[in-house]
């Protein structure tokens, strides 16, 4: 099954799906950061864009792990209305429709199976989207660990808007009574984004194993 994961230049997704034995690709307007030659160095718009399938090729599943969120979820509302330092509201409400505008067309696209992670959304960005008869579901890294001392035994609520697929099951040991927090109390810095915004292992192990057999029976393509 082909499979591209959208905005992510770690590779934790994309490599999960290839250790499931998938023909799996990322993507992202920045280089994967160990260089792998499974990644396209482009837009996500292209890369799922029909009219270019003869350079990315035809995808059974996308899923979009990283969009560009902040203009988009509850946290950032408030920068509708008193825009943050040397930035301006049009340039907030102009953020905003461009990350709306994403999302919809990702979750919207000419592909069979589709995920798109993201955080509990404002009114804002809904009323831009069309989310037809999706709903989210909520999971959290602890979920997934399989130990308290895992990396995986973090506190981050994580949506994902989907077609095509189910609800991951958890599979992790843990209750989350001794899950840390040190996703949201990332130091400040020129990388806190970017750590903040990586994703967790043994999710996307969860999300390979379980969704690409539910696409695969779908599809009926094989490994």
């Amino acid at each position: 099954m082909r499979v591209l994961i959208g905005c992510e230049c770690s590779g934790t997704v994309r490599d999960a799906f290839l250790k499931q034995g998938h023909d799996a690709y990322s993507c992202d307007i920045k280089r994967d950061e160990y260089g792998s030659n499974r990644h396209f160095v482009a837009d996500i718009l292209e890369a799922i864009d029909p009219a270019n399938e003869h350079i990315y090729g035809k995808w059974d599943m996308l899923a979009v792990m990283h969009p560009p969120c902040t203009r988009l979820c509850n946290s950032g509302v408030r920068w509708l209305k008193v825009p943050p330092p040397n930035k301006t509201l049009d340039e907030m409400w102009k953020e905003l429709d461009d990350g709306a505008a994403l999302f919809n067309s990702c979750l919207n696209a000419d592909i069979p199976h589709i995920a798109i992670e993201n955080p509990v959304m404002h009114k804002y960005a809904k009323e831009r989207i069309n989310f037809g008869d999706t709903k989210p579901f909520y999971v959290q890294p602890w979920q997934f660990a399989d130990s308290d001392d895992s990396p995986d035994n973090e506190k981050k609520r994580t949506g994902f808007w989907t077609r095509g697929l189910k609800p991951l099951i958890p599979t992790g040991k843990v209750d989350g009574s001794t899950a840390r927090n040190s996703v949201h109390f990332a130091s400040p810095g020129k990388d806190r984004a970017t750590e903040r915004s990586r994703f967790f292992k043994g999710m996307a192990d969860a999300m390979a194993e379980q969704w690409g057999q539910l696409a695969e029976k779908a599809t009926g393509s094989t490994i």
